[in-house]
């Protein structure tokens, strides 16, 4: 057993290395690991609430502080997030680096990563909560004008089609190509986090938490006309080349920013940035990625 993942912190951030050092994972597997109790040598941790714009979430937080005070991220311990799965993308991409354990409420339309909302009893939650640890996928895009875009995705990595004209992409894997030409809508590459959104909705497996495993998936494919996608180890270096880019040009999406115009899009898993999220023990992430599949 080895502390969790090297993440990018400042130096003058020492406390939250401290707090994400306190649930223990397997750094190595990625995997997901039970039981790790909140072990810090302090009594009360300290809480940074976010919430979103819904006006539940602002009641919530408003609530929250009174009861355990305001804190701002750069001094807090854990953060918590008040929201959706939307809410709780936007603070992984701006908080994130900070290294901090990030623990959430759902108080949005979907709540795939948060807990329930419960005004009492946040100390012992956090306490008691499993840990999970994710690790984004790493997207760096080239532009019909020559510039490159970099971003980090928890969810998937999708390229879409920009007019009405299907799509025709090469697929790359680790420099060899594997699909000369796929005509479609689009394809993503998602993780076992995101697997159960858009990949879901497009005909994509479900994966399985600390399976180190990625899904390549095609969205609307016309040709070839049963193919239906990969599972790739997680290590697996995905490249897209958009073939006849001046006819049927093409955007990119990294969890919510998008590029457009692109030629060539390259992903892998990210092995510099993780997040580590915290979950009710009766209702982890592991559990929850394994119910969905049997939902009817």
């Amino acid at each position: 057993m080895s502390p969790g993942p090297t993440w990018r912190r400042s130096r003058s951030n020492r406390r939250a290395e401290e707090i994400a050092a306190a649930w223990w994972i397997e750094s190595e597997a990625c995997e997901y690991e039970a039981g790790f109790s909140y072990s810090l040598a302090m009594s009360t941790p300290r809480i940074a609430f976010l919430a979103s714009r819904a006006p539940d979430a602002q009641a919530a937080l408003a609530q929250m502080q009174a009861v355990h005070g305001r804190h701002e991220p750069e001094e807090a311990d854990v953060l918590c997030a008040l929201g959706g799965d939307g809410f709780m993308l936007r603070t992984l991409h701006r908080y994130g680096p900070r290294g901090l354990p990030v623990y959430g409420m759902k108080l949005g339309t979907i709540g795939f990563l948060m807990n329930h909302y419960a005004p009492d009893g946040l100390i012992e939650r956090i306490a008691a909560a499993h840990p999970a640890h994710l690790r984004p996928l790493e997207m760096s895009a080239i532009t019909e004008a020559g510039s490159t875009a970099t971003s980090l995705a928890y969810n998937e990595v999708s390229l879409l089609r920009q007019t009405r004209q299907a799509a025709h992409i090469r697929i790359h894997l680790n420099d060899r190509a594997r699909l000369d030409e796929l005509v479609c809508d689009g394809v993503l590459v998602a993780t076992p986090a995101g697997s159960t959104a858009y990949n879901f909705s497009a005909h994509g497996p479900i994966l399985p938490f600390g399976a180190n495993v990625i899904a390549l998936t095609p969205i609307a494919p016309f040709r070839p006309r049963r193919w239906r996608g990969a599972l790739l180890r997680s290590e697996t270096v995905v490249r897209f080349e958009t073939l006849d880019p001046d006819k049927r040009p093409m955007s990119v999406t990294a969890d919510s920013h998008e590029v457009r115009d692109v030629i060539e899009v390259t992903v892998r898993e990210s092995k510099e940035h993780g997040v580590t999220l915290l979950f009710d023990p009766e209702h982890n992430l592991e559990e929850r990625i394994l119910a969905e599949q049997f939902v009817s």
